[in-house]
């Protein structure tokens, strides 16, 4: 493994508020290529009703249900939302989901003619049962996962591919982000590369971190779960194993950067020449529900490097954006103006 970074500096390290609220007014300016794997979020909400005479379970009087974008549609939709022009480049199943996913989107104003629609493949769907009694503040329950388990069809992946570097050709930056259901890979990565030399590309791998080590990615955002899983460690409160799994992946995938997301701990990023700074968390560490903040992150980073930020400037506001989406309840976005205004708190705070 790679020695610790030897340059620590910590959350103090001043960054120029006026300048990270310039780079957010850009982020308009901006065209992004999402690849991904497209998740449904449904949402079935009901009120208690009794205990079952079944089973010591309980019965729930539904009351509706919602389908928000989840995994890499989550990531294009916090895209969309912080007013990127965002062309997206993924699959979804014919089933109910799929077109829920791509009506969202039409809604939005967003191009859904790169959403391949695989006929007989159904959409990975995570429903979670939300309960409460009247006039209280529903709680999840159970969740349950519905996947795909054969592979992508070859003529399916084939379109992926043609349809990458087709929206590749006037981008500004390459957003991936691989939930492990296929459409994302290295391959389709060191394509993008190949294309693009300069092309700045973002990553978010939930299983597969160090796959994409020779893939020519210029930034990855993994939680620290994901870099424990990555080598095989526990890092908890303890600062020598952070500092040398970051430095080690940022070296192993040839990194510019490297921002893990830490929770209630903030965020750390890492830089080339040994350099890894702090970052304590934006506002409150009582998260409301923490799904899909990952997704965020990676949105705003992203366009914030696209803008022509710094690592650091660029983390500073993925950072306001996560703790500000966090504070929401299900799987939420973060507007350009909650941004802006996040910036205007800090910078109050900072006098």
């Amino acid at each position: 493994m790679k020695r610790a970074s030897k340059t620590r500096t910590e959350a103090s390290k001043s960054v120029d508020l006026r300048a990270l609220a310039e780079c957010v007014e850009q982020f308009a300016t901006k065209k992004i290529v999402l690849l991904g794997d497209f998740v449904a979020d449904e949402f079935q909400f009901g009120e208690i009703s009794r205990v079952s005479r079944e089973a010591p379970v309980l019965i729930l009087r539904h009351r509706e249900t919602l389908i928000v974008p989840g995994g890499g549609a989550n990531a294009a939709n916090n895209f969309a939302a912080m007013g990127a022009k965002t062309f997206l480049v993924t699959m979804v199943g014919d089933d109910p989901a799929g077109s829920a996913l791509i009506a969202h989107f039409r809604g939005l104003g967003v191009d859904v003619s790169g959403i391949v629609t695989v006929k007989g493949r159904s959409t990975p769907t995570k429903t979670r049962f939300l309960a409460g009694w009247a006039h209280t503040v529903a709680q999840q329950v159970l969740r349950v996962d519905r996947e795909p388990q054969a592979e992508i069809p070859a003529n399916a992946a084939k379109r992926i591919a043609r349809l990458l570097e087709s929206r590749l050709r006037s981008a500004d930056a390459l957003a991936v982000s691989d939930y492990g259901f296929g459409v994302a890979t290295p391959g389709l990565v060191r394509q993008a590369r190949s294309e693009r030399k300069n092309l700045l590309i973002t990553l978010d791998a939930r299983y597969q971190l160090s796959a994409y080590a020779n893939a020519g990615v210029s930034a990855a955002t993994p939680n620290e779960a994901e870099l424990e899983a990555s080598h095989g460690v526990s890092i908890g409160q303890n600062s020598e194993a952070l500092s040398q799994c970051g430095a080690a992946t940022l070296s192993s995938m040839k990194l510019k950067s490297l921002l893990v997301t830490r929770g209630r701990d903030g965020m750390a990023l890492f830089e080339p020449a040994d350099q890894m700074t702090r970052i304590a968390i934006h506002g409150s560490d009582e998260a409301v529900d923490v799904t899909g903040a990952g997704d965020t992150v990676l949105a705003a980073y992203t366009l914030a490097l696209g803008c022509g930020g710094s690592p650091l400037e660029a983390a500073h506001i993925a950072n306001i954006a996560g703790g500000l989406v966090v504070m929401k309840r299900g799987t939420a976005t973060v507007s350009r103006q909650e941004l802006l205004d996040g910036i205007r708190v800090q910078a109050g705070a900072a006098k």
